[in-house]
């Protein structure tokens, strides 16, 4: 089974960057979404289902941080994992957004390994090899 995913940051170099990396991790990914905030991807998750969310967190519009809180808060997201992709790693931030609902956190730069163990873990180890 292939993973639908939404990438979701500011920067659409990075979101190439970030498709690359989960192309080289070895996972299986069907479609890959893009958003480059996090109103951009509430307003796509409504027209569109994704098995997995990938979000930074500093982001124009909707920040990573609201974003994730707005997918905890709506019972129609609530079921989609989201992993925070940034580079604040502050023990206080990764906790504070594990705490408001986010199901993993990696910190840029990352290699392909430890996206995939991170999506693995929140999608449930359903692909752990």
């Amino acid at each position: 089974m292939a993973y639908n995913v939404l990438i979701v940051d500011d920067s659409p170099a990075m979101r190439s960057f970030v498709r690359r990396v989960m192309e080289l991790s070895g996972l299986p990914v069907g479609r890959c979404l893009e958003a480059g905030n996090g109103q951009e991807a509430l307003d796509l998750l409504r027209q569109e289902w994704v098995d997995v969310v990938l979000t930074d967190l500093n982001m124009p519009t909707m920040d990573g941080e609201q974003f994730v809180r707005h997918m905890e808060q709506d019972e129609a997201f609530r079921s989609i994992p989201v992993v925070v992709v940034s580079t604040d790693h502050s023990d206080q931030r990764v906790q504070r957004l594990l705490t408001l609902g986010a199901k993993g956190y990696v910190t840029k730069p990352f290699l392909p390994e430890t996206l995939r163990e991170e999506l693995e873990r929140a999608l449930g180890g359903l692909h752990a090899g």
